[in-house]
């Protein structure tokens, strides 16, 4: 996992939401795949700055494929794969309800 502090300056809203996927239009169903209500996802092909998130992305955390790109708990957790493969180990449930984004 890699700290927030790091890519705080140039990606936005990582600290004010539990779940946080940037992705674009044409992209993989992040918000599904989370399985949360609570996910912020920003299409960074639709805002102003998402050529500079996105480039961000690919620099600061090496992204490749640079989206989807989901954070929890602010931190980076990596893209869909990687998010289904939570998913599958029991994972992604308790990792949430400690993020604040989903509760039981």
């Amino acid at each position: 996992m890699l700290s927030t502090l790091f890519v705080k300056p140039n990606l936005q809203n990582i600290d004010s939401n539990p779940v946080l996927a940037y992705m674009k239009t044409y992209g993989h169903g992040c918000r599904e795949k989370v399985g949360c209500g609570q996910a912020s996802v920003y299409e960074l092909d639709k805002i102003p700055n998402g050529k500079q998130i996105e480039k961000a992305l690919v620099q600061q955390l090496g992204c490749q494929p640079s989206v989807p790109a989901v954070f929890i708990a602010q931190e980076f957790v990596g893209g869909d794969k990687e998010v289904m493969s939570l998913q599958v180990r029991n994972e992604l449930g308790p990792l949430l309800m400690k993020a604040g984004a989903i509760w039981i």
